[in-house]
């Protein structure tokens, strides 16, 4: 009996966990007082609250991709507050031709990316190391699941834009080539790994370690 308790028990704590995600709301809505720190919450008084509150302008015009051919805006509650308790957040992408969206993953969301304008090579990469990937074009979309490395490319001739779309307040995001050889990894490991020298190894870091 105790053993069909305890596979009981197992059973729902799976279930919960599977169907974990950013709260419920517990209101129809949560404008945060913007005079206090972010560490506490507190919402704005619903009498206060305006339909500005709703709208947001910052991903009308693209950002500099000049530099690196890749430029990104994350709309997240910090950026936009109408989105606070509401269990998601964007992005807007803009690619040079060649631009690279590298190898990254999003720890706690799901993403949903609409090609508005342009080719995109876009695709992720499954816990069996299979890669599922298309060239995209304007009007199509494609989904990369929760924790999964994913990548996209513009194989066009002119400008390409995305808006990325998650279910998370929150996704947060790893960047691989940063998280590899931009962190204090040790380099002999790093040497081992990936067949690299110390002189090779010096060269990557350099690109990718963060400019203080």
């Amino acid at each position: 009996m105790l053993l069909k308790i305890t596979a009981l028990l197992v059973l729902l704590l799976h279930r919960c966990l599977v169907s974990a995600s950013d709260s419920d709301p517990v209101q129809d809505f949560c404008i945060p007082r913007p005079e206090l720190s972010p560490l506490l919450v507190s919402c704005k008084n619903s009498s206060l609250v305006t339909v500005d509150d709703f709208v947001f302008s910052g991903i009308k015009a693209s950002g500099d991709a000049s530099k690196t051919g890749f430029s990104s805006i994350p709309v997240s509650a910090s950026a936009f507050p109408g989105l606070n308790t509401l269990g998601m957040s964007l992005v807007r992408a803009d690619f040079e031709p060649g631009g690279i969206n590298v190898p990254h993953y999003h720890p706690r969301a799901t993403e949903v990316a609409f090609v508005v304008e342009g080719r995109i090579y876009s695709g992720f990469v499954d816990s069996q190391n299979r890669v599922f990937a298309k060239v995209l074009d304007k009007g199509e979309v494609m989904v990369f699941p929760r924790g999964l490395l994913h990548f996209q490319m513009n194989v066009g001739e002119a400008r390409a834009t995305i808006i990325g779309s998650f279910n998370s307040q929150n996704p947060g995001l790893v960047r691989i080539p940063s998280a590899v050889f931009g962190s204090p990894i040790k380099d002999e490991l790093l040497e081992k790994v990936f067949g690299l020298n110390d002189k090779e190894l010096a060269k990557v870091r350099k690109k990718l370690l963060p400019k203080v």
